[in-house]
């Protein structure tokens, strides 16, 4: 079975990145963070944002638990 992930953010803002984990922990949404080490190449600017992907049966789930805890202007529509 192949396993598709979905970007639902992308930020440089580590006060936003935590706050989508932390609605993403509560709502038992398994996530990861792509581009979290970036910083080693870009020298620590925060020039780079970090994605915040999910599984994309997860997708839906996701984008309405983030909408709904306030950051839906930070939700990534491709």
């Amino acid at each position: 079975m192949d396993v598709i992930v979905i970007c639902i953010m992308k930020t440089v803002n580590p006060a936003t990145l935590n706050f989508a984990e932390a609605i993403l922990k509560d709502s038992m949404i398994d996530y990861f963070i792509l581009d979290a080490n970036a910083s080693i190449i870009e020298g620590s600017i925060g020039a780079i944002p970090r994605r915040l992907m999910v599984i994309d049966e997860d997708e839906a789930a996701a984008r309405r638990a983030l909408s709904l805890a306030g950051l839906e202007a930070e939700i990534y529509h491709a």
